[in-house]
């Protein structure tokens, strides 16, 4: 089943690491969960934490522990298909999260929400579009989708931009769905 993550971060020099992290299933289920910093997780931008709006002592205060949030984690979604709209950062934060709680860093793996809207979009017009328009098709189903339906700027926590990724990915294969009922 595919499934939308995105962490939110501490700020994004080398140093920083994750601070929230949500995820939605395409069904609809989620979670999230603040995480409370491992020790020695003290890069923290004052930028960074005015946009997504999480004070460190939150954090400390109602943050799960870090090791705890990846263990849960790994067992939720392992052999899920995990998608990002930033995966090199959101791999980053995830990579983090694993090593300071001694798990294999590549124990989840993200792609790209992207490469999963366009694989949705081709498998859904493969039967009904001529495979030399397919390529076309694909892309203009991407950027209609991605002009038509944003809602504005991220919202910088984990759960609201989770599920943003999912209204996206719904929307591209909505709009597949509707183009091969048109053509067939």
């Amino acid at each position: 089943m595919l499934v939308f993550l995105d962490f939110e971060a501490s700020s994004l020099a080398k140093r920083g690491f994750p601070i929230e992290v949500a995820w939605v299933f395409e069904d609809g289920r989620s979670e999230a969960h603040l995480i409370k910093p491992a020790p020695g997780w003290d890069d923290w931008d004052v930028d960074a934490e005015r946009i997504h709006g999480i004070p460190r002592a939150t954090l400390e205060r109602d943050g799960t522990p870090h090791d705890v949030v990846a263990r849960r984690m790994v067992e939720i979604l392992t052999g899920h298909d995990l998608l990002a709209s930033a995966p090199s950062w959101d791999g980053k934060w995830l990579s983090a999260l694993l090593r300071a709680s001694d798990l294999p860093r590549h124990a989840i793996r993200l792609r790209d929400t992207e490469v999963a809207q366009r694989a949705t979009s081709r498998a859904l017009l493969a039967a009904v579009v001529p495979s030399e328009s397919l390529d076309a098709e694909v892309e203009d189903i991407i950027v209609l989708t991605g002009v038509r339906d944003r809602h504005g700027p991220a919202a910088h926590r984990a759960l609201a931009d989770a599920e943003e990724e999912r209204q996206r990915w719904m929307a591209v294969r909505d709009e597949a769905v509707r183009r091969r009922a048109a053509v067939g």
